[in-house]
């Protein structure tokens, strides 16, 4: 009797098992179906040439940027030595969005925002912010490994959030607040595990200079995108395609005036000439490397305009947070930086935190 019970028991038990995994089996079939059922709605509800710009916008963001800040690593490694002119390479291109930017005046049929005094003084100011961000920047490229920088610069999100509640008085849920203890946590990790990654001819003290500049040159940035949020809710009041570039365009060439009076001052137009003649490669890999830097950095700026204007402060987050590990993983594959194990802790360390800050700000206004 006893055993007849039991292999009873042992049915009844197999038939829960089997009943759950089903049940489970079949709700994820039906979230796939609902997502798809979604995705497709979302395709149909936009024209061909929406998917192909987003597209191209998303590659800019994920190919762009990193490819510039591996210039910035290749310039230093191979013989340059101006921290100067790295940071004018970062602005010397904007007349590339402003390429962009008029012929959206007439096809678009709109007209230039008009400009007065507080909103020029603006411009002026952010674009000296963003001259000094890019110095920082430039200092950090050229002590640190290009995948350690990288990770470093993802506390600029720490940045934006605490900045944007100051100043925008965006609010702060428990997911963003988890993602800024997350982030502060993966750069205290690399801050303890420095010596397994610090190249050969740099000294200590320039490692902990680099470390010091790229956080300074994060919590700028973020600075910089509170400021500019809090310009378009008091001046600008509207966020269209062209708006938001005539602010990319107008930041862009304040920042390269303030970055060239620096460059002139420091003499390095003239050292320039003797660089690339030193430089490894010759001078075609020097002009090549400075040419290019400068371009991939403003089809960057084009490509997060693009995303923000045809998607979301969402998707411009989830691709801000795919580029750091892209980033990391191109710099260990192409420029051989060293990657230990602190520093692979470290980046899912970052992924994480950065998954939880979209999660927490899901919520976000679609620009239009």
């Amino acid at each position: 009797m006893q055993d007849l019970l039991l292999e009873k028991g042992d049915k009844m038990e197999e038939g829960v098992s089997s009943s759950g995994t089903s049940s489970s089996f079949s709700s994820l079939l039906g979230w796939v179906s609902k997502f798809q059922a979604m995705a497709l709605e979302a395709y149909k509800s936009k024209p061909i040439s929406h998917w192909v710009l987003l597209i191209l916008s998303s590659l800019g963001m994920l190919v762009a940027f990193p490819a510039s800040s591996l210039l910035s690593r290749v310039y230093y490694s191979n013989g340059g030595t101006s921290k100067w002119i790295i940071s004018w390479v970062a602005v010397a291109g904007w007349p590339i969005p402003a390429l962009i930017l008029f012929p959206t005046y007439f096809l678009l049929k709109t007209s230039p925002t008009p400009l007065n005094l507080y909103l020029l003084l603006s411009y002026v100011f952010l674009g000296f912010l963003s001259a000094a961000d890019n110095l920082m920047y430039a200092y950090a490229y050229a002590y640190l490994p290009a995948s350690t920088a990288s990770l470093l610069a993802s506390s600029s999100l720490v940045f934006s959030a605490l900045f944007g509640f100051m100043i925008v008085k965006n609010k702060l849920n428990a997911s963003m607040i988890n993602a800024i203890v997350i982030i502060t946590a993966a750069v205290t990790i690399i801050a303890l595990d420095s010596d397994s990654d610090r190249y050969d001819y740099v000294t200590d003290s320039q490692y902990i200079w680099g470390f010091v500049w790229d956080i300074l040159g994060s919590a700028l940035h973020g600075l910089i995108f509170a400021l500019s949020e809090l310009l378009f809710v008091k001046l600008l009041g509207r966020r269209s395609f062209h708006v938001v570039l005539e602010q990319q365009v107008m930041v862009s060439f304040f920042a390269c005036v303030f970055t060239t009076i620096g460059v002139v001052i420091n003499k390095d137009f003239q050292g320039m000439v003797s660089e690339a003649k030193a430089f490894k490669g010759g001078e075609t890999a020097y002009n090549l490397v400075i040419i290019w830097g400068a371009i991939t950095f403003q089809l960057g700026v084009l490509g997060s305009t693009g995303v923000l204007y045809l998607a979301s402060t969402v998707m411009a987050g989830v691709l801000n947070a795919v580029r750091v590990p892209l980033t990391s993983i191109a710099a260990v594959i192409l420029l051989h930086d060293p990657m230990g194990g602190f520093k692979i802790l470290s980046l899912v360390i970052t992924f994480w935190g950065f998954a939880s800050y979209i999660y927490g700000n899901s919520g976000g206004r679609k620009l239009s």
